[in-house]
């Protein structure tokens, strides 16, 4: 039985062809076959019961001959490519794909929307919506700053929240670190200073030993670490427990590294909805690392 694929969706932009790039490369890590698709939108705002004009029977798709000429200048390595276009909307057909596959990968931004913009709709929508794990690839030449000097070699860098810890966001993360050869940095961030309620023109004492909560949260975030480290043992890894926004560090984080993990909102009873967090989006808007979505674990019953 053969691997789910990797999914790459391509329009023809230039942001795309980064993203098939990248797909490539995580299929061959994968051993997967790579599946390239190109969402053909036509009469995208017709009125509904208004028929749509589609492409012309057996018309060639131009994307996809020039994902095939990217891909045949890589070189020949084995990985079995399967192309498709399909025809309708691409925020509502791209998350389906992720049904079938291991992975979808998108460039941050494709030829619609607004240059200014630093995430298209389409992404926005596959990483919230899709049922696998969803890379977005950003454009080259974003800039980070204040980040924690990383050492050698590569890097995946993933979010590790101690309250609402994701095992599925963790075990995504070792498994990318162990099939790049790289070390894991774990950014648990936490409040600094902390605040506390207090009535109106009344100033709170907080009587708040920083170095006791650091000392927690290390404790916590490395027994989260301690089963994924088990089982891969070829990984370094290391929690960096740091004050400040969970966004900003891993933002920084994002510096030289490899790839950003990250996880998606679980549904709740009273946000049924699949949601991503603030800080999921804020990592998506300016990490300079190619970030991974991770939808949550499934629920226990």
């Amino acid at each position: 039985m053969s691997a789910p694929p990797v999914v790459a969706a391509v329009d023809g932009s230039e942001d795309s062809l980064r993203a098939l790039d990248w797909a490539l490369d995580a299929a061959r890590r994968r051993r997967a076959p790579l599946r390239v698709v190109h969402v053909r939108q036509y009469a995208a705002w017709t009125q509904p019961g208004v028929l749509a004009a589609g492409p012309p029977a057996g018309a060639d798709d131009a994307v996809l001959d020039a994902a095939r000429a990217r891909l045949a200048a890589h070189g020949g390595d084995g990985t079995a490519v399967e192309y498709a276009g399909l025809d309708g909307v691409p925020g509502a057909l791209l998350p389906g794909l992720g049904a079938t596959a291991q992975l979808l990968v998108l460039g941050s931004r494709g030829r619609g929307g607004f240059a200014s913009l630093l995430l298209g709709s389409n992404g926005l929508a596959a990483a919230r919506d899709a049922e696998c794990p969803v890379v977005v690839v950003p454009r080259p030449g974003r800039e980070v700053h204040d980040g924690v000097p990383a050492g050698p070699g590569p890097r995946v860098a993933v979010g590790l929240d101690v309250d609402s810890p994701d095992d599925a966001v963790l075990a995504f993360a070792f498994a990318e670190a162990a099939r790049r050869g790289a070390r894991l940095q774990a950014v648990a961030a936490y409040p600094w200073p902390a605040r506390s309620w207090a009535a109106a023109g009344e100033i709170p004492a907080l009587m708040i030993d920083q170095g006791k909560v650091e000392s927690e949260i290390r404790t916590l975030a490395e027994g989260f670490l301690a089963p994924h480290r088990a089982r891969h043992p070829e990984v370094p890894a290391a929690a960096d427990v740091l004050p400040g926004d969970a966004a900003g560090r891993l933002v920084a984080a994002s510096g030289g590294a490899e790839l950003v993990v990250v996880g998606r909102h679980r549904r709740r009873l009273l946000a049924p909805a699949r949601m991503m967090g603030s800080v999921t989006q804020a990592v998506l808007l300016h990490a300079a690392a190619p970030i991974a979505v991770v939808p949550p674990s499934p629920p226990q019953e």
